[in-house]
């Protein structure tokens, strides 16, 4: 009974180690790899870059006032379509002490001289008229009193203008009505009724009333990198996309690229700006994100051939084409364009031709 039960355990040791030998071996050989093939196709190769930037009209033009004061009233909106001297604004002037002294003191000056001028010329005029004086003598009077008369009435305007900022004589061309310079959209009013506001002067920009811009007339500002501005020029054309317009783009043409870069994270980028034809359907509000897709080269009906495809020894590129069943054979090959997907073949293969997909992860 023994010897049963030990030849039982020996053979049982046996198939034991016979199957872990069998499970390793099975496990070590690897099923054979079966390659997958392309062919080559014909069709077009666009070469482009793209640009970030945004959507702004041409000329943004800032409505200043010319006379220092408080806002009085406004008379438009963001949004409002306004003319040429159409008004925004109207200001309230507040005078200097010292300017306004100074004119109330220039305006007596010249009462004094006019009361005196006319009691000069009111005499000379009774000797006249009477025969006593000569003619040149009565002119000489009457110039006096002309010229004071003059006097009075420019210290009288000088005086009212510091105070108010216009005189009657000026009606609407008073300097306390702002206007609008240009046609256009009004983009911001950054003020409010109320504020204080500075005149634009040699030493000071002066407060912005009111921004407009004609926003039929946009333009593309936006940035592109140092590697690629070498291979724009002006005149090339653009396809516009506008982040908030889905499914929509626009056509531009590029006028300007700077002749000096800015650096922006560590890259040198060129800014570059095009104008935009614009649908005259949708309304493009000024500083839209958008994208430009610059063509820089471009092939039509071409042999194309995926990139993933290509081999490299050292600069030579070549695929391995398909011979047999799974058999391959190299073959050089001369490349043209590529877009990044797909590269233009110039030479090495035929339309025949089945390729190897030799990453086959």
């Amino acid at each position: 009974m023994k010897k049963l039960t030990r030849v039982g355990l020996l053979l049982l040791l046996l198939l034991g180690v016979v199957y872990t030998m069998w499970y390793l071996y099975d496990k070590s050989q690897e099923d054979p790899i079966v390659y997958e093939t392309e062919a080559v196709d014909f069709g077009n190769i666009v070469q482009k870059t793209v640009a970030t930037g945004k959507v702004v009209p041409r000329e943004e033009i800032d409505i200043k006032p010319q006379v220092s004061g408080i806002i009085d009233e406004l008379f438009v909106e963001p949004g409002d379509h306004v003319g040429k001297n159409d008004l925004i604004a109207k200001v309230q002037v507040i005078p200097d002490m010292v300017s306004l002294n100074n004119a109330e003191n220039r305006v007596n000056v010249a009462q004094l001289n006019f009361d005196q001028a006319k009691r000069d010329f009111d005499r000379q005029q009774r000797l006249h008229e009477q025969k006593v004086v000569s003619d040149q003598a009565f002119q000489s009077s009457q110039l006096q009193f002309q010229n004071a008369q003059a006097e009075l009435e420019a210290a009288k305007d000088n005086l009212q203008i510091i105070r108010e900022g216009a005189t009657q004589k000026s009606g609407s061309s008073s300097l306390t009505l702002i206007r609008s310079t240009v046609e256009g959209m009004v983009l911001a009013v950054p003020i409010k009724k109320g504020n204080q506001v500075i005149e634009s002067n040699t030493f000071n920009d002066g407060t912005t009333v009111a921004t407009v811009a004609d926003m039929n007339d946009m333009i593309f500002e936006g940035f592109i990198d140092e590697s690629e501005v070498g291979k724009l020029s002006t005149g090339m054309d653009l396809v516009i996309s506008v982040g908030a317009i889905q499914n929509e783009t626009f056509s531009a043409k590029l006028k300007y690229i700077a002749p000096k870069g800015t650096e922006e994270n560590g890259a040198i980028q060129f800014e570059i700006k095009a104008d935009v034809s614009l649908d005259t359907s949708q309304f493009i509000r000024a500083g839209y994100s958008a994208n430009a897709d610059i063509v820089l080269s471009s092939r039509d009906s071409v042999m194309r051939l995926d990139e993933k495809l290509l081999q490299f020894d050292g600069d030579q590129p070549f695929v391995e084409v398909k011979v047999g069943d799974q058999s391959f054979e190299r073959r050089d090959v001369e490349l043209g364009l590529s877009d990044g997907l797909k590269v233009e073949v110039l030479s090495g293969l035929t339309a025949e031709d089945q390729i190897k997909v030799w990453n086959i992860r």
